[in-house]
């Protein structure tokens, strides 16, 4: 076969295809055969000239048929899987979480944007998750007193909770089963509105005696036992006992601490993330 028989046999392939798109796009209607659509005005805008020449095999026909037509079929419902997606994606929004704690989570002494809420937002979405987490830490707050607002601290619409309080019953030598009591009426109440909860836990300071350093510590992992919720044991892990993580008091954590923290307790707030069942933001 010359150049001039394979340039023929071309053209007359390339039409005898777009035939066959135009067929299968009015398949099903017959009195509208080859209905106007994309795929259609595409093919009809590469129409090529109508040569017939004598001779010609075309016997590869139907296969390459068949290949463009599931090449179109895979291009439109790849359009439409990704259209889907992102529409369901915005109807979602973000997950909306809040962060329910003391000074720690408040950030004292810290700017806004350094508190452990803002860092711990950032680097979340850094890592590809939509979300926004409310600051709602109040310095100096105990778990009586995190209790006391609950309401109006966690409002309708949350789809989960970080908890964080404990530390300032801890230094005050408050009696365990008090915060005991108040951290678990806080749970049950959350999860009687259908948000799940984050636990993060505290230790007891080694000068409170080895008595109440047992009954303190063993709240947490205890409470996260009995309701499964997610535990993170030690909100100050890598942060207590570091100079350069924490302020000059020796408890706060500077903002090299709150990065401190969020890199220790990311891989735990992503479980709990995946733990979430999609509830459109409707927490009550």
């Amino acid at each position: 076969m010359d150049g001039t028989e394979r340039r023929t046999a071309a053209l007359r392939s390339a039409n005898d295809i777009a035939d066959d798109i135009r067929n299968a796009a009015g398949r099903g209607s017959p009195s509208r055969p080859g209905r106007d659509c994309f795929w259609t005005r595409l093919v009809s805008r590469r129409r090529l000239p109508r040569e017939t020449p004598s001779g010609l095999d075309m016997g590869g026909r139907p296969r390459l048929r068949r290949v463009l037509l599931q090449r179109v079929l895979l291009m439109v419902a790849l359009t439409v899987a990704t259209l889907g997606g992102a529409a369901a994606q915005a109807a979602e929004g973000p997950i909306k979480l809040v962060a329910l704690g003391d000074s720690l989570t408040a950030g004292y002494r810290l700017p806004s944007d350094a508190a452990f809420p803002a860092v711990l937002e950032r680097a979340l979405k850094a890592k590809g998750r939509s979300v926004e987490i409310a600051n709602a830490g109040v310095s100096g707050d105990t778990t009586t007193g995190g209790l006391d607002r609950l309401d109006w601290s966690v409002p309708d619409g949350t789809d989960g909770v970080i908890l964080e309080l404990g530390a300032n019953d801890m230094l005050r030598g408050t009696d365990p089963a008090v915060a005991r009591k108040a951290l678990e009426t806080i749970v049950v109440r959350l999860k009687e509105r259908g948000i799940p909860v984050l636990l993060a836990g505290m230790l007891a300071a080694p000068n409170l005696g080895a008595e109440y350093r047992a009954r303190f510590d063993a709240i947490y992992p205890e409470l996260a036992k009995a309701h499964g919720l997610v535990l993170y044991p030690f909100f100050l892990e890598g942060v207590t006992g570091h100079r350069a993580n924490t302020m000059d008091d020796g408890l706060h954590p500077t903002a090299r601490g709150v990065e401190t923290v969020v890199t220790g307790i990311l891989p735990t707030v992503e479980t709990f993330l995946d733990k979430l069942k999609p509830s459109g933001n409707g927490g009550r």
